[in-house]
């Protein structure tokens, strides 16, 4: 089903879903991490889930050109500046707009259920650090490495950046997209996977929704930069090098 090189387990999770969306669908039902974890290949990913690659790749190979693509289409090809666009106006947006509310749902439900249940207090804790980091990680994206990824795609020649490299902010988004991921499998864990307790409140059902679709938007948006933007931004600076 996919036109990359080589047996399907031996591609990597992120290069399947950027080449076919859809399957990000398939690998959230699946429990593998398409987004962070994407730099593991199919076997490997199959592997540490206790999954037999060889079915799993069949069933991919079942799905292709069924369903067409997500909402968010497929960014392989689009230009570095239409995705950045994307990326701004979809998930960075929709984040400006949910943390707030959900802090808010978080402190309710916490002040509601927390003497009964002490793990609500944790779960504030873990979201909180998660919301301030998220909040100075996309203005250090819109700030310093969109712009630098924009000049990379218009330059006609060698580009001189304060950083030296493009690599150098990426590998520190990179790493806070790690940190974002490991928040939000904490918060899957403290809420038993968004499961609403039998004594839970609407206000409850509501946050438990809510960190839910935070959860699956964060894997499209992390995937979007991870194994599509900033490969795209590498491969754009080699190009620009001077060949000698």
């Amino acid at each position: 089903m996919t036109t990359l090189d080589g047996p399907m387990t031996d591609i990597t999770i992120g290069e399947l879903v950027a080449e076919q969306p859809a399957l990000a669908r398939v690998f959230e039902r699946l429990g593998i991490d398409y987004c962070c974890g994407g730099k593991r290949s199919l076997g490997e990913a199959c592997a540490a889930h206790g999954l037999d690659a060889a079915s799993v790749a069949r069933g991919l190979a079942a799905c292709d050109g069924r369903g067409g693509t997500d909402d968010h289409g497929n960014w392989l090809l689009t230009s570095t500046s239409q995705l950045i666009d994307h990326i701004i106006a979809v998930h960075h947006g929709y984040l400006r707009a949910e943390l707030p509310r959900l802090a808010g749902l978080i402190a309710k439900v916490t002040q509601a259920h927390g003497e009964r249940e002490p793990h609500l207090a944790e779960l504030q804790r873990v979201f909180a650090a998660f919301r301030a980091e998220l909040d100075d990680h996309m203005l250090k994206e819109e700030r310093i490495l969109f712009p630098m990824i924009r000049q990379l795609e218009t330059a006609r020649g060698p580009v001189t950046l304060h950083c030296g490299t493009v690599e150098n902010p990426i590998r520190v988004m990179v790493s806070e997209h790690d940190n974002a991921g490991a928040a939000l499998a904490r918060m899957r864990e403290l809420t038993h996977g968004f499961a609403v307790p039998p004594e839970g409140c609407n206000t409850y059902r509501v946050m438990l929704e809510g960190l839910h679709e935070l959860e699956a938007d964060m894997h499209r948006h992390v995937h979007e930069e991870n194994n599509i933007l900033f490969p795209k931004a590498v491969q754009a600076e080699a190009a620009l090098a001077p060949r000698g």
